[in-house]
């Protein structure tokens, strides 16, 4: 029964951690360029609302259920979509 316990320990400690490891890996960074600016405004937001949620994930010892994370998951999405519509624009000349 220990050894199950500790197994069952082990293995939800080992995606705690993968899984805030994989949020903390992908921050959403600034990368699009001046020429886009209302694209790039909207990407130093997501930028700005991500780092707002870690501190508050802190502040709060990481004891916010999980949604803390998927928003700053939800974040990351973002920021990706925003690079895409600027490739796009960028693939059309404009």
């Amino acid at each position: 029964m220990m050894i199950k316990k500790d197994m069952l320990l082990g293995t939800a400690l080992g995606l705690i951690l993968g899984c805030s490891g994989a949020v903390f890996a992908q921050a959403p960074v600034v990368n699009i360029g001046d020429r886009h600016g209302n694209l790039r405004a909207a990407q130093q937001s997501i930028v700005s609302a991500w780092q707002k949620i870690d501190e508050a994930q802190q502040d709060n010892h990481y004891q916010l259920g999980g949604h803390a994370g998927r928003a700053k998951e939800l974040l990351v999405q973002a920021d990706e979509e925003l690079r895409l519509a600027a490739n796009t624009a960028n693939s059309h000349e404009r």
